[in-house]
């Protein structure tokens, strides 16, 4: 290679060679004296490129791909209906849909990132095909156009995936998780602490009306009867005629010459304007602030002032190890075969409470109705049994939910504790039951309790006829009384239903597999996607934005199982050998087959020819990871420790 700026015309790269003997007798020299020059590759920066089709450039079964033709299927009508029309034309609506989705996979959030991505990232520059919209364009698309709209969207990419076979509502793996709000963590209100000091300010208002009532008395003035807790508007009016004197003071104080009544003048000016202060700048504002902020509230216990939908929730992130409240909100989503299903955002930290809701949100939506709901046993109380089953006739769905105590109730402590009433002979012809010491514990009464939701529950109470001189009272009950039980028998039927399902040879595979569906979704969007935090404040912003990350979730998946049918597929096409990243991890389980997605991958390469659906093959899985992990324990219980630290 010559430089063509400094070498002459006739310079030759390859200069002439004596022949004969001498020929030979150099090409040993420079081979054996002379280590031959680095040959590279042509590569010259400034030579212009053609490339006709950026999508080339792009893999197969890239996630960009997968974002572009299901954003495609999407009915035009449903995204421009959030158009109104007229003025300068906007970017089309797919356009920046696929953009937006296609950042979120990419663990990119912030909208001047995404407008960074069309500008540096060739997938993104193929989706916006070369156009440019600006991170205010972007921002508008997504906290104000996708609001009508993003429900409909998600629904028909469920729907989607639901007619490619991915999910058939079979299972349906619902849980929730809180995630922190965009709020500063110390703009806290608690209710409790608005209701304490809304108490003392009507104190203090009741004691300067008093004060206010003399004053008026003794000034001739008739303010009639106040009421005991006077509103903003009674106040003002208070205020307004003390105005009125504090007026005719100031010219009675102008038109008196004598100076000793003068000063009498100016002292009940003083006053009466202190309290017409007191009463437009403290009392009234601070009524309002407080009326405010328990409106704010409504049935929630606290707020955050920078985002106010925002409540204050115990987060798993503690970083400060304290227990510290952050501003959050509670999702509640589920999945199946890993994909989200269906998602709610609720501004109540428990789970409970959330499940109804969830559903009749569920009800509301295009998508059908699961055969199954499983979750755990935060979820299992007598007003979530109730609604499940519904009508006897039509219920609502089946359901493996455990209750509270059924993990406690398997254990041997529980079953033979002889204080626990669960554990007591029970008479039904008398209705009675029988404590440990022989005593009858007759029915006495009933009773109502009301929870945190409203809903009622139905109490049979039950008392020892007489604990008096029982040398068992003291582990028995610590009541000064005698002992007794609060029975519930609706509870307890509904509970003996949900053990049965549970216990169900049939069901108890179902019920393992909750484990690795929700919360590896979970695993995924805040592990993988970095996704722990909304960029958006609001309850509506934040429900489009977990839209978008749960979408862009589904999109990976998707993308992630095509690429395996692909690889498998074009190793039984070419016929070689496995590749080492497949081969390797199969000597060392303890990498590879972890769990029932990654034995997938390896199912992929061995699966016949004929069809297979990917539900069902997902469950083949997970067969062969139960079979694994059954042979490991036999390893350990050998004795093979060698062979257990490498697997």
């Amino acid at each position: 290679m010559r430089n063509p700026t400094i070498a002459s015309t006739d310079y030759t790269m390859q200069p002439a060679l004596p022949s004969g003997k001498l020929l030979e007798h150099e090409i040993v020299v420079s081979t054996q004296g002379r280590r031959p020059a680095p040959a590279f590759k042509p590569y010259d920066p400034t030579q212009a490129l053609s490339i006709p089709d950026i999508g080339a450039l792009i893999p197969d079964h890239h996630v960009a791909r997968v974002v572009d033709q299901l954003v495609e299927a999407y009915p035009e009508e449903v995204l421009t209906a959030c158009y109104p029309g007229g003025g300068r034309p906007p970017f089309h609506p797919k356009l920046m849909l696929k953009v937006i989705l296609y950042a979120y996979s990419q663990k990119v959030y912030s909208c001047r990132g995404i407008a960074t991505m069309l500008h540096e990232d060739l997938p993104a520059i193929w989706l916006a095909a070369m156009q440019k919209p600006d991170f205010r364009t972007i921002n508008h698309f997504r906290s104000v156009r996708m609001g009508a709209v993003i429900d409909q969207l998600f629904e028909f990419t469920v729907l989607e995936l639901h007619r490619q076979g991915f999910v058939e509502f079979e299972n349906y793996f619902l849980d929730g998780t809180k995630m922190e709000a965009d709020a500063n963590k110390y703009s806290f209100v608690f209710r409790k602490a608005v209701t304490g000091r809304e108490a003392k300010l009507k104190i203090r208002i009741q004691e300067t009306l008093q004060e206010i009532q003399e004053i008026a008395k003794a000034e001739g003035l008739e303010l009639g009867q106040l009421a005991e807790e006077p509103a903003a508007v009674e106040l003002a009016s208070v205020a307004n005629r003390l105005e009125d004197q504090v007026d005719i003071l100031t010219d009675l104080i102008a038109e008196e010459k004598l100076v000793e009544n003068r000063k009498g003048l100016r002292k009940r000016h003083s006053l009466l304007k202190k309290k017409v202060k007191l009463i437009r700048e403290n009392f009234i504002p601070r009524q309002e602030t407080y009326a405010e902020q328990l409106a704010v509230c409504g049935e929630r216990n606290s707020f955050s002032k920078t985002d106010p939908d925002a409540t204050f929730m115990r987060m798993k992130e503690d970083h400060m190890k304290n227990g510290q409240l952050k501003p959050g909100y509670n999702i509640q989503m589920a999945t199946e075969n890993q994909f989200v299903l269906f998602y709610t955002i609720h501004q109540r930290p428990g789970d409970a409470r959330c499940l109804i809701p969830h559903l009749e949100e569920l009800q509301a939506s295009a998508l059908p109705m699961p055969k199954t709901i499983v979750a755990d046993a935060g979820y299992g109380s007598e007003e979530n049994y109730l609604y499940l089953i519904g009508d006897e006739k039509e219920p609502l769905a089946g359901f493996l939910i455990p209750y509270g105590t059924y993990l406690k109730e398997q254990t041997k402590k529980f079953k033979n504790n002889e204080w626990n009433a669960k554990n007591w002979t029970y008479e039904e012809a008398d209705d009675r039951f029988i404590c440990p010491n022989g005593r009858r514990v007759v029915f006495k009464k009933y009773q109502e309790k009301k929870n945190a939701s409203g809903f009622v529950q139905s109490y049979r109470i039950y008392e020892c006829e007489d604990c008096t001189g029982c040398p068992l009272k003291e582990s028995c009950t610590k009541a000064k009384g005698n002992r007794q039980v609060h029975w519930n028998p609706v509870y307890e039927e509904l509970k003996m239903k949900a053990k049965e399902a549970l216990e169900c040879e049939d069901r108890k595979s179902v019920y393992a597999r909750r484990k690795i569906e929700v919360e590896t979704g979970f695993g995924d969007i805040k592990g993988n996607l970095a996704f722990r935090r909304f960029h958006l404040r609001g309850l509506q912003k934040v429900h489009i934005e977990f839209g978008l990350i749960a979408m862009a979730h589904n999109f990976r998946k998707v993308a992630g199982f095509l690429r395996s049918l692909s690889e498998k597929a074009n190793f039984k096409k070419t016929g070689r050998e496995q590749p080492i990243g497949y081969s390797l991890p199969v000597f060392n389980l303890g990498g590879f087959l972890d769990s029932p997605s990654s034995v997938l991958n390896l199912l992929c390469f061995i699966k016949p020819d004929f069809a297979i659906p990917i539900t069902h093959l997902l469950r083949i899985a997970e067969v062969f990871y139960c079979i694994l992990c059954f042979l490991i324990r036999c390893f350990r219980s050998k004795g093979n420790d060698d062979i257990c630290n490498d697997c």
